[in-house]
């Protein structure tokens, strides 16, 4: 049979082919000519890898180029750490050698070591409250249809300068209520639920008044009275703009049975006589008076309008008191910048201004949470609550972490909203460590720049591992 298939078409020959084929020797070479016509295409390849097909600048190049940025952060910041190590073993004057003893007084100084606790509240305080607040605003966000809006609001306040955050917190602080919001907030819950008293302030005269003082705030009559007679009770201390507002005295006359009298401002325009009422002359309505027998108080009145007052009593001898409560300063509110409150009141206006950087970066790692393992936890009969809990929070870890490791940093170099908000009474409660080191290097009658730069290296050694955390987490992130 004839075979009428097509015969097999010649294999194409390609260019490397072609130049193997030439470079391999031919079948007559002896064994050491093949050898050498094998090492030599090897040869040729050696020698770009040795640098002669080279990408890139040259190494000196390259280092031309680095060379400023290197020589500006060595007068920048190689140089100030240097020389701030070597200047915190010297004395105040830099010229007495003292070793470790700014160190130690670090820790035996008492406003020094204020400041490092308050560092320590700042640190344990602020940040965790930052990042707790930005991650309730970021789920908040999520839920509500403004949350444009809202975001804007809330970081909003990183727009502002430390300073004029300070000022503006200066103000909200303020211990008089017509001026500082929330003394004002106070003021009006208090007064709402205990009513001020009516005549804060007032007081008989010093000398020859029917009235001393208690020593418990009020006013008790010096001699004793019985039913049947009546008494006035003159007071003084009362304010021109008070007065407009109430009636002319009246002397109540006497009744038997009970104990009258008079409670009236003894000040008029144009003068009058002491302890005597006269024209022009107002009554104090709205006063308790009181009456004690034994030390006890047996009956009680309220005068009128026009300050008079009728007490029903059994015959006796009775002692009439004028109850503090007619006299007590009003409620002005908290003291929020005072040594007790400094440190969590300025802590409050840091949290104002940082919130909204964290709910940011959380808000951004949000988003990039996968969807389906929300819904698979949902689908699966999680709460929302336990979703948030077990789901979004641990995938939330890493951002959660960069966000309190960065605050932590800020926290500890913490300066001008101190130096702003604290007033010269709270300034050593409120002081941390880069207020402090500023206050002894250069304020006062004598600087001690040795204390101050031992002072700086340890605020350098606190904030160092949380740098050199970030720094390791950045590269695993990147690895």
């Amino acid at each position: 049979m004839t075979d009428t298939s097509d015969p097999p078409a010649p294999r194409e020959q390609r260019p490397d082919d072609a130049s193997a084929a030439d470079s391999s020797p031919p079948a007559s070479a002896s064994p050491g000519d093949r050898a050498a016509a094998v090492a030599a295409p090897s040869s040729a390849t050696s020698g770009v890898a040795a640098g002669k097909g080279r990408l890139g600048p040259p190494p000196w190049l390259a280092g031309g180029f680095l060379a400023p940025a290197l020589i500006l952060l060595g007068l920048l910041v190689v140089y100030p750490i240097l020389y701030t190590i070597w200047r915190s073993l010297y004395d105040a004057d830099g010229e007495t050698f003292v070793a470790l003893d700014n160190y130690v007084a670090i820790f035996t100084d008492s406003a020094t070591f204020q400041a490092l606790k308050n560092n320590a509240i700042w640190v344990a305080v602020a940040p965790a409250l930052i990042t707790a607040c930005g991650l309730i605003f970021a789920v908040l966000t999520e839920r509500v249809r403004w949350a444009a809006a809202f975001k804007i609001i809330v970081f909003m306040p990183m727009a502002i300068s430390m300073v004029a955050a300070g000022v503006i917190f200066t103000l909200v602080y303020d211990h008089a209520p017509e001026r500082g919001v929330l003394n004002a907030i106070a003021v009006g819950v208090h007064d709402t639920f205990k009513s001020p008293s009516p005549y804060p302030g007032v007081r008989p005269r010093e000398q020859g008044s029917p009235l001393r003082p208690d020593g418990s705030g009020g006013f008790s009559t010096t001699a004793q009275v019985r039913p049947g007679q009546s008494v006035a009770l003159p007071l003084v201390a009362l304010s021109p703009a008070k007065q407009r507002d109430l009636k002319a005295a009246k002397a109540a006359p006497a009744q038997p049975g009970a104990v009258t009298g008079t409670v009236w401002a003894d000040f008029a325009p144009g003068g009058g006589k002491p302890n005597q009422i006269d024209a022009n002359e107002k009554g104090l309505s709205k006063v308790k008076v009181e009456a004690l027998q034994g030390g006890k108080v047996v009956a009680t009145a309220t005068t009128r309008d026009d300050g008079t007052f009728r007490i029903a009593v059994p015959d006796g001898a009775y002692t009439l008191r004028l109850a503090e409560s007619n006299f007590t300063p009003p409620y002005n509110g908290v003291t929020w910048l005072g040594p007790n409150l400094v440190t969590p009141a300025i802590i409050g206006a840091y949290v104002w201004m940082w919130a909204g950087f964290a709910m940011v970066l959380i808000g951004a790692g949000l988003s990039a949470i996968p969807r389906d393992a929300l819904e698979a936890a949902r689908v699966d009969g999680a709460t929302e609550w336990q979703v948030f809990r077990r789901v979004t929070i641990p995938l939330l870890a890493p951002v959660l972490v960069v966000v309190f490791v960065t605050l932590v940093i800020n926290v500890l170099k913490i300066f001008d909203l101190v130096y702003i908000m604290a007033p010269g009474s709270s300034i050593q409660d409120a002081q941390v460590l880069a207020l402090r080191m500023y206050l002894v290097s250069f304020v006062g009658e004598s600087p001690d720049q040795g204390l101050g730069s031992a002072i700086a290296v340890v605020l350098f050694l606190l904030v160092l591992p949380a740098m050199i955390f970030n720094i390791r987490r950045f590269r695993s992130e990147q690895g």
